[in-house]
């Protein structure tokens, strides 16, 4: 069958799914279609020629280097083409973004046909996905005196591809569409289970919401043609929990603009809302398609004469409204006063955080990437021409306090700031270009990344970045038709960009479903390290790493840098003892409850943590930064002390070498080149020359939090509290309770130790719990299923080594088996333990799921609804976050333990301990010891 037939086949089975014609990618079919349109009496020719117009992605993709080629003949009179006139090729060519297409431009604009060259340098003067061997080409061109090289560099200098867009709308009409009370998940907008479906826009547009939601906005689309729809989390935030570039596509496809005519399903400019605004790694995914992002403030605290909250019978604030944005509520943003109006004038809300001069640069040109390129490329045709660049873009924000010191975040930023003056110092507030160390890909966005990159004609990885990562964990539980057919061919592209992949393409060694977030924080070797990964907890506990969109981890990997403020700081220290019976876990909770009792208000939300945490090794401070992604936190930063941050680099260091001995090493020498890395830090460290990162003395943050360890005295839950009257008080993180508030009469029907918030001692703590509870009963016997789901295969070999694997067997009905993985997801359990393969597991929620209506007691950190259990139609779904000890014990007893139950089960075992850092000694040379 020709692969055109195969096509119209796909065709009609999508168009029973209610589904377009997929958007095609590949050469061969490519070629097919060309074939069909030059023969001028082929029955498909009509066809053929709509598809090669509209629905071929651009790009570097192999569709569009075929058909760059095509129209390039058309316009040099090679191949006629009646319905593709020149003119018609040439505006083709404008809308495929680089690689192939700016290869052609080239090829006519420096070519020996006047007319043909000037209609080329008049397109190229709009590109700007161009590339050094594209510059190189301009500058030998323009060095051999061609003046049409000359002419387009004048213009690249101008930046007229930027200037001469339209302005952004005065006013931009909104009607509104409620999707949700309180915190509105990413997972709302794009569920974790359809992830499979995230590369193919339509269809995965499908999964947003519901029907009845997608059909609502339909509807008010067509009552109010001229307004935008804005999507809404009444009462919370939007679009907490990750970044997910798929739910603002979705959120896009459904109320945004259509980026091109000629691709189709590719939409920007979306507009989306919430009472407390738009969660921050959600925001800047919406900044990258060149959307608004609203913090309406239209519910406050309702407060007596006196300024105080006035509290309800729970405790929680009264909130009142100031105004209604009910669903079909038409309002107006003015764009130049930067306000938010009701339809019939009046002023509403303030909204000049979302009109930055940066953020309205974005809206201006549809997207974050045309900034970042243009910038690089006005920056070297200035250069080439020798000339001064004029002020285009909005230049850098550069905010520094003479006589201020630097909080870790600033130092962090200030030391690796791209474009500012030697000896800038940068605090908060700060908006520049940052140049980007490592880079983590995850599978369930990787296919995403690998568009974005292909879209911005990006083919390797750029040079300034120390290490790149692509993953497989987030698919790991199942091996079905949807991995096996996606996972193979981002792992080939991504090996082929440069980055080191836990499968191998070649099948030359065994294939990797480790956890990308302790994977990055293994390669990470420096604590002045920026990361930036394709998952929210991309939160390591060296340097300071941001959970981005799949597009700002592609703009990572393509030139090494990111733009973004600098996020002021909330500083977290601790006081006190850890009682023996306690888990560093409980610390974790207790810090987000302490917070709350301390500030009233969630400080932590769209700032960086730094924690002081001084003496706990990477591994088990990453509990803790892993966390900050729930507490609503920008990013985190853990200060450690010389000698444990030395610990952690040796760590590291071993592990990169285990990666190295298992043939993950790519042909680039990344891996070797990070342990080099390593022994230079650890070399500083040392010696004194640069002792561990610490913040000034008199940095200025925007709050402290304190933690009195001594207060935490018996273990903690993290309860979605799926009851509670107030709406918006459900599926947050903030609900934090002792296990005595449920009186050991919590049933749980599934236990879950594993996600990326496990390190090698809590799969300890599960045996040694089966060691104490056989000893003491003769055998252990499970009241409910325990689901273990070890991070990484390390830590297994290395439980193996220390006989702790031996007893976890003993005591399983299920292990995985990487020559025999499953096939399909489980959807029943057994009370049995079972010992799943490396990975994400239940914790994404898009393979594996507890059974509907479950209470689910987990380590990891999804309570969001239907994350990790869906609702039955009988009873609410619920994920209750706990520590390791208690999860097993729950499981093990069928519900929550009493506290003496708990301490008896503890007794003696080695949990996750931590005791904050003492003052320096006198002398020291270093800012530790």
């Amino acid at each position: 069958m020709s692969l055109y037939a195969a096509y119209l086949e796909e065709i009609e089975t999508r168009k029973k799914q209610d589904l377009s014609p997929k958007p095609i990618d590949g050469a061969e079919l490519t070629q097919e279609i060309i074939a069909q349109i030059k023969d001028a009496g082929h029955a498909h020719r009509d066809a053929s020629l709509n598809f090669l117009i509209y629905n071929t992605l651009p790009g570097t993709t192999g569709a569009a280097g075929v058909k760059a080629q095509f129209l390039k003949d058309i316009i040099l009179g090679a191949t006629e083409v009646p319905e593709i006139s020149a003119e018609f090729a040439f505006e083709m060519l404008s809308h495929m973004k680089g690689g192939p297409s700016v290869d052609v431009l080239l090829d006519l604009a420096l070519g020996d046909d006047a007319a043909i060259a000037g209609q080329a340098s008049d397109v190229l003067q709009t590109q700007f996905f161009l590339y050094d061997a594209d510059m190189d080409r301009l500058k030998a061109a323009f060095e051999a005196g061609n003046t049409v090289a000359r002419e387009i560099l004048e213009s690249y200098a101008k930046a007229e591809f930027f200037t001469k867009l339209p302005d952004i709308d005065e006013e931009v009409e909104v009607v509104t569409f409620v999707a949700g009370e309180g915190d509105i998940s990413t997972d709302l907008l794009s569920p974790g289970n359809q992830a499979h479906s995230r590369a193919d826009r339509e269809l995965h547009g499908k999964c947003m919401i519901d029907e009845a939601a997608q059909k609502h906005i339909q509807d008010l689309k067509l009552q109010h043609p001229n307004a935008r729809v804005m999507l809404i989390a009444e009462k919370g935030t939007m679009g907490v929990g990750s970044s997910r570039m798929s739910g603002v596509n979705n959120v896009a496809l459904w109320t945004g603009k259509q980026a091109s005519p000629y691709v189709p399903f590719v939409n920007f400019a979306p507009v989306v809302a919430g009472t407390n605004g738009i969660s921050p790694i959600f925001l800047t995914t919406v900044g990258v398609t060149g959307g608004i992002g609203v913090d309406l403030k239209n519910w406050v605290k309702k407060t007596d004469e006196d300024g105080n909250p006035i509290l309800n019978n729970d405790g929680n604030a009264i909130l009142e409204e100031k105004y209604s944005v009910a669903t079909g509520t038409v309002l107006k943003i003015n764009t130049k006063d930067k306000k938010l109006y009701s339809e019939e004038g009046d002023e509403l809300v303030d909204m000049s955080s979302s009109f930055t001069p940066q953020k309205m640069e974005f809206m201006k040109a549809g997207g974050s990437y045309a900034i970042v390129f243009g910038k690089k490329l006005q920056t070297f045709a200035a250069e080439t021409l020798g000339v001064e660049a004029p002020l285009v873009f909005a230049p850098s924000k550069e905010i520094s306090h003479e006589g201020q010191g630097l909080t870790a975040v600033e130092k962090i930023f200030t030391a690796n700031a791209r474009g500012v003056a030697p000896g800038t110092v940068l605090h908060a507030g700060s908006d520049v270009r940052v140049g980007v160390n490592i880079v983590g890909s995850q599978d369930t966005t990787g296919l995403m990344t690998m568009q974005e990159l292909e879209a911005m004609a990006a083919t390797t990885v750029s040079p300034s970045v120390d290490g790149a990562y692509q993953s497989g964990c987030h698919t790991a539980s199942v091996w079905d038709f949807k991995a096996q057919e996606n996972t193979p061919r981002l792992m080939k592209f991504m090996n082929d960009f440069g980055l080191v992949t836990g499968r191998d393409p070649k099948g030359e060694y065994h294939a990797m479903t480790d956890v990308i977030h302790k994977v990055l924080n293994d390669v990470t070797v420096s604590d002045w390290d920026v990361i930036i990964g394709g998952d929210s907890h991309t939160r390591m506990s060296k340097g300071v790493a941001f959970g981005a969109d799949s597009g700002t981890v592609a703009l990572a990997l393509a030139t090494g840098e990111a733009s973004m403020p600098i996020p002021e700081s909330v500083k977290v220290t601790f006081k006190g003892q850890m009682a023996d019976h306690m888990d560093f876990r409980d610390v974790v909770h207790a810090t987000q409850m302490q917070m709350l009792d301390q500030h009233g208000d969630n400080v932590f939300q769209g700032r960086v943590i730094e924690v002081h945490i001084g003496t706990l090794l990477a591994d088990q401070a990453f509990t803790f930064t892993d966390w900050t992604a729930e507490m609503k936190a920008k990013a985190s930063v853990c200060i450690s002390n010389d000698e444990t941050l030395i610990g952690s680099l040796e760590l590291a260091k071993s592990r990169i070498q285990i990666m190295i001995d298992k043939g993950m090493e790519h042909d680039n020498g990344t891996l070797a080149s990070l342990i080099a890395k390593a022994d230079k830090r650890i070399a500083e460290i040392r010696s004194g020359e640069k002792p561990a990162l610490q913040p000034d003395g008199n940095a200025k943050y925007f709050a402290e939090v304190v933690v009195d360890l001594d207060t935490i005295v018996e273990p903690m839950i993290a309860d979605p509290d799926v009851n509670n009257a107030d709406v918006s008080k459900r599926y947050t993180h903030d609900t934090i309770r002792p296990i005595s508030f449920y009186k050991a009469e919590k049933h749980v029907d599934l236990g879950f130790v594993g996600s990326c918030m496990v390190h090698k001692g809590d799969i300890k703590i599960v045996a040694q719990m089966l060691r104490n509870l056989e000893a003491e009963n003769g055998k252990v016997s499970f009241e409910a299923p325990l689901v273990v789901t070890a991070p990484t295969y390390n830590i297994i070999d290395e439980l193996k080594d220390e006989g702790d694997w031996a007893i976890l067997q003993k005591y399983c009905g299920f292990e995985f088996d990487d020559t025999a993985p499953k096939q399909t997801a489980r959807t029943e359990y057994e009370n049995i333990l079972y010992l799943e393969r490396p990975g994400c597991n239940l914790c994404m929620g898009n393979q594996e799921k507890a059974a509907k209506g479950d209470t689910v007691l987990a380590t990891s950190t999804r309570l969001f609804q239907g994350r990790v259990v869906a609702d039955s139609a009988e009873k609410k779904g619920e994920s209750l976050l706990a520590s390791t000890p208690v999860v097993v014990l729950s499981a093990i007893l069928g519900r929550t333990p009493t506290l003496d139950e708990y301490k008896q089960a503890v007794d003696g075992i080695d949990l996750t301990k931590f005791a904050p850092p003492i003052e320096k000694p006198a002398g020291t040379k270093s800012a530790h010891f």
